[in-house]
């Protein structure tokens, strides 16, 4: 299929889930009293700030047939994420997790229910030969039967000339099979995604602190051409194969609100440039205003991002 029929910006497959976010600010789950809702899941995220950025955005996930999962499906309609693709399960309620608010990588608390029921069939091969990005996370993949029809689909995707894209979020609560994950990511990587980690996200999957050239190395040699590593107050780096790493400073603010969210912020921004056609610096450059606007904000980016538009 011809580059100008592709009509779908991204389709982001896995999670969707509820975040109960604590309102008190620098303390635990423990003594967190109080939570307010919001919609979340790391695809989730990236679907809706691709939709707030004017992109056409589509969401394949599964929720379970309840008031919370009914509330998903609001949220998207009105920002104007597609929802064909997202199913609703009776015998599974929707997925929800409790998360600290902080300023450092937050404490949570998943309760996984009907997120991973994501079955072949909510996504045909007309619809990934339309795509122009096809977008996972390691959560989506951490379970059966996403993990099953993710990767198979990332396939299709992959030779209907679909850009595959990842975001590495290892966490053991999530998977606590660390050699199966690290075996799926490499069977990903195969089909040369862009990749999204974190230094976080690399020392709960290596459970070492590994220089991040060995870390870029691992990744290029299963297969990804681009790797994209986020280092919090750091910045970033970004490391194509056979070629120099490129770095950037994260952009200073006076105070930190909330983390959540901020490497899906950072990640809607450089896959909105990308899909833009815009070179790898400039895909960085927006990525880390918007992580800096996440920073600020609670709970998710605000709707007026569409202004971001502007800076390509």
């Amino acid at each position: 299929m011809k580059k100008n029929n592709k009509d779908i910006d991204i389709i982001c497959i896995g999670e969707t889930l509820i975040d109960f976010i604590g309102h008190q600010s620098g303390v635990l789950i423990n003594n967190t009293r109080d939570y307010h809702r919001y919609l979340g899941g790391s695809p989730t995220n990236v679907a809706m700030n691709a939709a707030r950025l004017g992109l056409k955005a589509k969401m394949v996930a599964t929720v379970g047939n309840d008031g919370l999962g009914e509330y998903i499906l609001k949220r998207f309609e009105e920002i104007g994420v597609g929802t064909d693709y997202i199913r609703s399960i009776d015998h599974q309620p929707t997925s929800v997790i409790f998360v600290s608010r902080s300023e450092a990588t937050p404490d949570f608390l998943p309760f996984r229910e009907a997120d991973y029921f994501i079955s072949e069939d909510q996504l045909c091969t007309e619809t990934l030969s339309r795509s122009k990005i096809f977008h996972t996370t390691c959560f989506a993949l951490s379970k059966k039967p996403a993990q099953t029809t993710i990767l198979k689909k990332a396939e299709e995707a992959h030779l209907l000339g679909c850009q595959l894209s990842i975001d590495v979020n290892y966490a053991e609560k999530i998977w606590p099979n660390r050699e199966e994950a690290i075996q799926i990511v490499q069977a990903y990587c195969k089909l040369n995604p862009l990749v999204k980690i974190s230094d976080d996200d690399m020392l709960r999957l290596f459970r070492e602190t590994l220089p991040h050239e060995k870390i870029f190395d691992f990744f290029h040699q299963a297969g990804a051409t681009t790797v994209c590593l986020t280092l919090g107050r750091d910045g970033v780096k970004l490391s194509q194969k056979d070629r120099e790493i490129i770095e950037m400073p994260a952009i200073k603010l006076d105070k930190v609100i909330d983390t959540t969210g901020a490497g899906d912020a950072f990640w809607s921004g450089f896959l909105f440039a990308y899909i833009k056609e815009k070179p790898v610096e400039d895909c960085l450059k927006v990525a880390l205003k918007l992580a800096a606007l996440k920073l600020q904000n609670v709970g998710r980016l605000p709707d007026n991002i569409n202004i971001f538009s502007e800076l390509l």
